[in-house]
């Protein structure tokens, strides 16, 4: 793995030549590609995953394989899942899915900050909406757990947002392992003001009495900001007590721009978006403490926010997390590192 993080660290130099979103795809088709070819996906497969019993977590009668999960925003259209399963993740979150397809906000509007070993993006939840992702989950071949990640098209009102929440439910349901409510986007207009008790208690109610008419009901999740104050995520605790959802992501991408290394005119050139990576990495530590400490336990939470390495993610699960997800960390480690995460857990344990 040493040899390979040090390949990875040359081919990102010359990655990082290319636009963000265009190598994006560029990789991931790449990657489709060889994991569709038997004895190459194979040894993908092998190099790339690690299995341990140790490494197992059980949550809502979900065995994961392990706790290392990649993040939503990464296969916002389930169109990589089955590559994405060589690469050892105990679970993939797609998303976010709106109800219609929608193409997001103007290129560019994914940026790299490298001096940070981190992102700004304001991608606008573009995808091609839940029924397409849907059916590619349908066709799937690879069997991994699959979140589903579901928002609000930007052109519905927000007192109307609750249709758009219940549409995406119903097209994901048979085909996604756990929901997760996404009102904690900063690239949305509007969409973070659904956070409010009110608003937020509607959705969640509302999906939560429609799960219920499932055979089998699906676990519901809800994903949050880092920029909530502490009474917010009290409001947060009682909320997922009054619902009686299953759990909290915590957490999105941040609007503080506090603490860059990269200049200041650098990152006021590429304005508005939410930023991931490094700079939110103790900022989510303390709202999964935060939560985890005040509901004494009992909330289980998917930690979100600034995770590289195996310290990162044992941070987070000191602080109370049950599972881990990285997304920016994917970027700038490269497609060892859910592997170098589950050793190093593994190492941890001794």
């Amino acid at each position: 793995m040493y040899l390979c993080a040090a390949m990875y660290s040359i081919i990102r130099k010359l990655l990082f030549y290319i636009a963000p979103e265009q190598v994006h795809y560029m990789v991931m088709k790449g990657l489709r590609f060889a994991c569709a070819l038997p004895l190459l996906g194979g040894w993908v497969k092998k190099k790339f995953s690690v299995r341990d019993p140790r490494l197992e977590r059980e949550l809502w009668g979900i065995k994961f394989p392990n706790p290392v999960g990649l993040a939503a925003g990464f296969d916002k259209d389930a169109r990589f899942t089955d590559a994405l399963a060589c690469l050892g993740f105990g679970c993939v979150e797609i998303g976010t899915v709106t109800p219609r397809p929608q193409p997001g906000n103007p290129r560019p509007r994914l940026f790299r900050l490298p001096a940070d070993q981190a992102l700004i993006n304001r991608m606008g939840f573009n995808n091609h909406g839940a029924v397409a992702a849907a059916g590619r989950l349908r066709q799937r071949k690879e069997r991994m757990i699959i979140g589903g990640n579901i928002g609000k098209n930007k052109d519905t009102p927000n007192e109307e947002a609750i249709n758009d929440y219940e549409a995406g439910f119903k097209a994901l349901h048979d085909v996604v392992d756990y929901f997760v409510v996404n009102v904690s986007s900063p690239n949305t207009p509007g969409l973070r003001a659904l956070q409010d008790k009110g608003p937020l208690m509607a959705i969640l109610n509302r999906l939560v009495r429609l799960n219920k008419e499932y055979p089998a009901p699906k676990p519901i999740l809800l994903k949050i900001a880092p920029d909530l104050s502490d009474e917010q995520l009290d409001d947060i605790i009682e909320i997922v007590g009054a619902t009686g959802i299953q759990g909290i992501v915590a957490t999105n991408t941040t609007i503080s721009r506090e603490g860059l290394q990269t200049p200041a005119a650098e990152v006021e050139k590429i304005g508005a978006g939410g930023l991931s990576g490094k700079p939110v990495r103790q900022r989510a530590t303390e709202v999964i403490r935060y939560i985890h400490d005040k509901s004494k336990g009992a909330i289980p939470i998917i930690a979100v926010g600034g995770i590289f390495t195996a310290a990162d993610a044992i941070e987070k699960l000191d602080a109370g997390a049950s599972l881990v997800q990285v997304y920016t960390g994917f970027i700038y480690e490269g497609p060892a590192i859910a592997a170098n995460i589950c050793k190093g857990l593994l190492k941890h344990k001794g």
